[in-house]
Parts: structure tokens; sequence; C-alpha cells
């Protein structure tokens, strides 16, 4: 292979005097060979002439093979990597850490008190389990608390303790953890607070200090800044919390950040609901466990059917989603309160433990798609966990309503309806069956108003009428309670293969039938938009439940040697920016093609690049730092002519100098026009907590004004590849529109999913892609337009 020399700043070898517009690729009082070829497909694949990413010496075949195995070698590394290291997500010695923190045999409460206050809180509260746990006050200024002998420190217990609780200042708890691990304690939570939700950079490098020490010393640690925890099935409450109410044994595992939410509202209104709990845990700031640990352990527990979550933020969202898809293998939904959909929100977030909350819509996003079940208040997180442990998977998504008022009926399948519920019509020998007890009283349809009937002992008639329907798989009871009919909504749930639910329409303090529905179990709500929201997520639930194991997990093959290289220039590219040219080629690697294009370093080559694409044209200035085009003028459309483009070429180089003086001018992108198009927008944005993020959305402006977009977390597959499109207002255009053909869905889901993989590659290293518009043809697709940015910290 015929080889030539460039010199920097001089002009091609083999034609001495003409300057070569490859020139600069050499490093400066450098020489580098490259191969005519290599020169030629540079110039089709328009690269620019500020370091290009393919600048590499041409290597003979026999070394390019080495390279090329070496490269396969490190890929496949790479994956191996990965694998571990989401394999060690959880490890047993962590697991087993969490296991002694929430089934303690032994507590040691490190500033125990008599004087009440959180160390007197929290000794009085694991006291109460002293005949099934050993309870040791630690304390140098007493000799014994409450009649139980105090230790003057953790060295002195007579054993080590599976949790030791710790209520000092701030500065002293790295110095109780130290102690307590020569010890050889299993786990700590640490109730003082003091740290990073002070928003002092000292405080923080202690919590860091503390979080490091937890987890090289395999001595787990919730908190700091955390008001403990509860084993209510074992009622065992090492907490600060001034309510301990025992008694509520349940299948719900409750996991909170705010120790005071956990405590206050969640408990109150789980003993005012006669909803039962498992545990009950506050993991404050997090700097050592977190969430979807505790998760990951409930996932395990057999005595915790759903695990419901009160969260500010995530430090680690592959832990999310880890633990996620998990629950989803198990059958253990997820139920979560996120808190920050508002400015004010994140703000009181981010003050209150120093958590990042993140773009809100992303996290919508992100927990549809593994199936997280997100909910807006207390009462909805108690209400729709309790229904989800208690209800089987609905054999049909049908929603019978019977009630004794017309009234109550029908705002509940006015809630239903604008939740997306559906409430089939009765068929006739429902309808005659009902008719038959009511006579001229009521209304036998679906709602059923079937006045005083509902009291009557034919009540369980007409509520077998309704959810004998095909149709039905949930009998809705909305009413109050009165004569048996509570007793007759037990019985039809124990015999009957299909879900029962009540909608309370008494007071809430009732101790007659109320309680005795409690008692039972039966799903109870006290609004019907409550009630229609939680059917809601019982539906999607297991929908989206059979979906994701009957179809495939997202997977990301190990990045190919041209994709390796690829990512090895971005590395050393030693800028943010990418021009429209290098972006494409990026895309290129990753198999995302792109429209006909050559860079012109001048007018009469721009003509001439022109003529062989044929008109009509595009002209571009390719520049990293003009990131939008239009905005600076340096943007041609539609160019018919030679005259066209020559006068183009001047206006747009003209403008990109007025625009941007300093800016990096690679030349002018000649590009093909692409016609009988739909135009749609597909980018990367790289979300600080959740990492990776896929956006689909229709072209022009309706992605602009109406924000008609999709998002999915990457990497995803090819069935959630239609699911945006689907989502997407403006796709339906894809299918064809006004005589326009259909477009290439296929080639566009097949588009979006290798986009999900470049992101997941490059490993954190890309901020941002933008390509709009993305043509999609009756056949294949074309990147018209391209923007990437790659993070300033090099994904770090």
């Amino acid at each position: 292979m015929r080889e030539y020399t460039l010199m920097p700043g001089r002009g091609c070898e083999r034609r001495p005097g003409r300057h070569c517009s490859f020139a600069k690729w050499t490093r400066p009082g450098g020489r580098r060979n490259f191969s005519l070829a290599r020169l030629v497909e540079a110039r089709l694949q328009a690269i620019p002439l500020q370091q290009p990413l393919y600048n590499r010496p041409t290597i003979c075949r026999n070394r390019l093979a080495l390279v090329r195995a070496r490269e396969v070698r490190r890929a496949q590394s790479t994956a191996i990597q990965t694998e571990r290291h989401v394999m060690n997500l959880w490890t047993e010695p962590q697991l087993r850490s969490i296991d002694k923190m929430l089934n303690p045999k032994s507590i040691a409460v490190v500033g125990a008190s008599p004087k009440g206050g959180y160390g007197g809180r929290l000794f009085n509260a694991v006291l109460k389990a002293k005949d099934r746990v050993n309870v040791y006050p630690v304390n140098p200024n007493y000799p014994e608390i409450m009649g139980v002998k105090c230790y003057p420190s953790v060295s002195e217990l007579p054993e080590a303790p599976d949790l030791v609780s710790i209520v000092v200042p701030y500065d002293k708890v790295l110095d109780v953890l130290q102690e307590s691990h020569r010890k050889g304690a299993g786990s700590a939570i640490v109730i003082s607070a003091g740290f990073a939700e002070r928003g002092v950079e000292s405080r923080l490098e202690l919590q860091q200090r503390v979080g490091a020490f937890a987890r090289e010393s395999g001595m787990r640690m919730a908190g700091p800044n955390c008001l403990g925890l509860a084993n209510v099935k074992n009622d065992i409450w090492p907490t600060a919390s001034s309510r301990t109410l025992g008694g509520l044994t349940g299948p719900i595992g409750l996991v909170c950040q705010s120790g005071a939410t956990a405590f206050g509202p969640f408990l109150i209104r789980a003993v005012d609901s006669g909803i039962g709990l498992s545990y009950i845990i506050s993991t404050g700031n997090e700097t050592d466990l977190e969430f979807a640990d505790f998760a990951r352990y409930l996932i395990d527990d057999p005595d915790t059917r759903v695990i419901a979550g009160f969260v500010e933020g995530f430090k680690d969202v592959r832990k999310v989603i880890a633990v996620a898809e998990m629950a989803a293998e198990r059958g253990k939904p997820i139920v979560l309160i996120k808190i920050g959909r508002s400015e004010s929100g994140a703000r009181a977030a981010r003050s209150h433990t120093a958590a990042l909350t993140g773009a809100d819509a992303l996290y919508d996003a992100v927990f549809e798609q593994y199936g997280i079940i997100r909910v807006q208040d207390y009462d909805d997180l108690l209400e729709t966990s309790h229904l989800l442990a208690h209800q089987r998977k609905p054999k049909r998504r049908g929603i019978a309503v019977v009630s004794h008022s017309g009234g109550i009926s029908s705002l509940t399948a006015d809630m239903c309806g604008l939740a997306g519920l559906d409430l089939p019509p009765l068929s006739d020998k429902a309808r005659d069956g009902i008719n038959a007890v009511v006579k001229e009283f009521g209304w036998a349809a679906n709602p059923a108003d079937v006045t005083g009937f509902s009291r009557s002992e034919q009540f369980p008639q007409i509520m077998q009428h309704m959810i004998d329907e095909p149709d039905v798989g949930t009998l809705v009871v909305a009413s109050a309670g009165a004569g048996n009919q509570v007793d007759q909504v037990i019985e039809l749930r124990d015999r009957s293969d299909k879900n029962v639910a009540f909608f309370w329409t008494a007071s809430r303090g009732d101790k007659g039938p109320l309680a005795k529905l409690k008692s039972a179990d039966i799903p109870i709500f006290y609004t019907p938009a409550k009630l229609a929201g939680g059917l809601k997520s019982l539906l999607d639930y297991h929908d989206w439940r059979d979906r994701r194991l009957a179809g495939e997990k997202a997977q990301v093959a190990p990045p190919t040697p041209e994709q390796m290289h690829m990512i090895e220039r971005l590395g050393a590219l030693g800028r943010p920016g990418l021009s429209e040219s290098e972006s494409k080629q990026v895309l290129a690697a990753w198999g995302i093609a792109g429209t006909r294009e050559v860079v012109a370093q001048s007018a009469e080559a721009a003509v001439d690049a022109a003529q062989r694409l044929g008109y009509p044209v595009a002209l571009k200035v390719d520049s990293p730092d003009i990131a939008h085009k239009t905005e600076a003028g340096v943007v041609r459309l539609g160019l018919g002519d030679a005259d066209a483009v020559r006068k183009a070429y001047d206006e747009i180089t003209a403008n990109a100098v007025t625009h941007a003086p300093n800016a990096a001018v690679a030349g002018v992108l000649v590009q093909e026009m692409v016609a009988g198009a739909a135009e749609v927008i597909v980018g990367i944005s790289y979300d600080a907590q959740l990492g990776p993020m896929l956006l689909f959305g229709s072209g022009g402006i309706m992605v602009e004004v109406f924000n008609d977009v999709a998002h999915r977390h990457c990497p995803i597959t090819r069935a959630q590849a239609h699911e945006m499109i689907a989502e997407v207002k403006g796709a339906k255009l894809l299918r064809g529109f006004r005589g326009r053909p259909a477009a290439d869905v296929d080639t566009l889901a097949d588009t979006l999913v290798r986009v999900s993989h470049l992101a997941v590659h490059l490993q954190g290293k890309l901020a941002e892609l933008d390509i709009n518009p993305l043509m999609v043809l009756p056949t294949g697709v074309k990147a018209a337009d391209a923007l990437m940015v790659l993070r300033s910290d090099g994904g770090s």
C-alpha cells in the first residue's frame, strides 16, 4: 500500500506547493504517514481539520491483526468486569450485616440516657424487647440506666453486639464506629446529625469518611441523621422516634430517607388504617447503606410482599434498577414516593439530606421502564401497597362497581374512567339477575345502584352476578358497611378467585364494620380517586411484569474493535464539543447511518461536491464551537444550482466569523437533501443520578412546543423502542398521512436501540447527543444533523 507523508503546515510531499487540507492532522513538529485509501476514506467521511478522531498511522496488515485482537480482548475484559461489578452490587457479608441490623439478638445504645432525648427514647424503645434481645446501654456517665447495667464503652461489653445504635456528637461518631468494629459488632445505625445536611464542606468530608469506614470494615451502617428502624414483625424498635406503636405486623416493608416521615405520618396512618408492616427503616443521609440496599434485603424476606419507599434522591441508580429487576422476578412490587417534583421540593430535599433529586420527568420514565409504581402521598403509598400485598393478579382488567347510591357509584365510575380503567357493561344475564332482586328500585348496570338492597340478605346475589361477568376481574363495593354487608363482602372475597376492594363512604373512625374490614385485610380506599389510582397501579404492574418476564432483557454486546477505537479517540480528543461531521463518524461506528456529505474548503470545492452528490443540497459550517447553526446563520438548505452554492458558501462562512470569531472551523459540509421522509428527534442526555437517558420525539415544532417526547434509561430493548415510538403523538405521521408512504418504523426502533448501546459503551463520557432531525424514510433512516458533547470531567 503506497503511503504519503504530511508535514505540519505544509503541502503534501507528492504535490509540493499545494496545501493539503489534512496537514493539520500532524502534531506540531511531527510527521505522520497515511495511505491514499485512508485519505480518500477520510475525505468521504468528512473528517474535519482540528484534532480528528481517526488520527492514527497506517499499520501493516499483520500488526493491524494484532491490534484488533488486543482490542477484542480488551472489550471482552470490559464486559467481564462489568458483569462482575453488577454481581458485586451486593455481597453476602453486606447482606449478613443488614440482617444483623434488622434482626438483632443484641443491641448496644451508645449515648443512652435516663433523661429522655434521642438517647433516652432509643434506649427505652429497645428495652421493651429485653426478653428477646440483649440490651446494653453505653455511657461513661452512668453506672446503670432504668435498672440496666451501663457500660463506659463498647469495648467493655460482655459480647460483640449485632447492632450498635449511636447517639453521640457528630465528631465522636467515627471513633465509636471504629471501637465497635474492633469489638466485632455486626452493624450500626447513626442517629447523630450534623453531617452533610449542614451544607459545610468539613461536615461532608467527615460524612464521607464515616461511610468509607463502614464499607471498608464490613460493619454496615444506616444514617447518619436517621431515626433508626423497627422490626415490626418481631416487635423490636431500635428507633429514637417518640412513636413506637406495635402490633402492626404485615407484609409491607417501608424504607424512608426521612425518619420523621417514617415514624410520623406513615406509622400513624398505617395504625389508623389497619395496614400491617414488616419493617420500618430510616436511612437518613445514606452515606453507606441506601434505599436500594435495604430493598435488596427485603426481596429475600419471606414476610415482605411489597416494598414501599419514601425517597428524596438516589446515590446509585444501577442499584435501583437491579433491585427493581430482581423484585420483578420475585413478584414483589416496589411502590415509591419520590419527592422533588417541584423546584421548591427539590431544594427542600437538598437541604434535608444533601440529596440530589434529579429531573422529575426522567424519574417517571425510569420508574415506568422498570416497573416501579410512583404515587403521590402518604395515603396513596399505604393504600396502594396494601392492595398489591393482598390482591392476586386480576384475571381481567374490567372493574365492576356496586353501591347503595347512584351518586357515589357514578363518581366512582368517573374516577375509574379518568384513570383509564374499563367498566364493561353487564350482560343481559347479569342485568336480569340483579333486576330480579331490586325489581323497580335501583339501576342494574355497571356501575350499579342497588339502593337499600345493599343492606339486604340478597346483596351477595347481586355481587355474585357482577363478579361472575367474564370481563370483570375486580369488584368494588362503594358503601358504608351497613347491616351484614361487611361479612358478605369478606365471604365473597374468601370464596372467589377474583379480587374485591372496598370504597368506604362512612366515618374513618368507625369501630365496627370498618374495623372488621381492616382485620380481614380487605383493601380499603377512602376516596374514589385513590381507589382508581390504586386499581390502575395493580393492573399496570401485572401487565408490565407479564411483558417483562415474557420479553427479552436489555443486553449490550461488548464494543467492536471499531467502536473501541472510537472510544479511545474520544477519550483523547481534548475538548468537549464535536462538530457535526465528527458526531456522525461516532454514530457510524454504531451502525447509525448519516446523510451523504462532503467537507469543502472553498466555494468551488463545494460546487464540485454538490454536482457529485446531486442537487438540491444543503450547506453548513462544520465546527465544534457552533452548536446552534441555524441561529448563527451558517445553514442554507435546498440549494439548486452552482451559483446558489457559491453564494451560500460565502454567506455562511462570513456569518461564522461574525457569530464566533474564534471558532475552529473544519470546513463547510455539502450535504444531500433528503426528501420523502418523516422527521423525528433522537437524543441522549446524561443525568447525574440516573445516568444516560434516551429521548425520542416528533420532529419540527411539536417537540419544542408540546414537549412531545418519550424517555427511557439506557440500554433499551427493541420492544421498548417500539413502546417509545407509540408514546409520541406526532409519531402517528410515521404510519403514513394524506398520501405519504409509511415510514420504516422497524429500522427506527433498531436505531433507538443502537443509540442506547452507544451511550452505554461510552460509560458516562457522553454528556449530550442530539440527532435532529433523524429522517425516517420508507426504507431506512438517515441522520441529517447531529451534535455530540462529551462530559468535561471525562465521565469520572
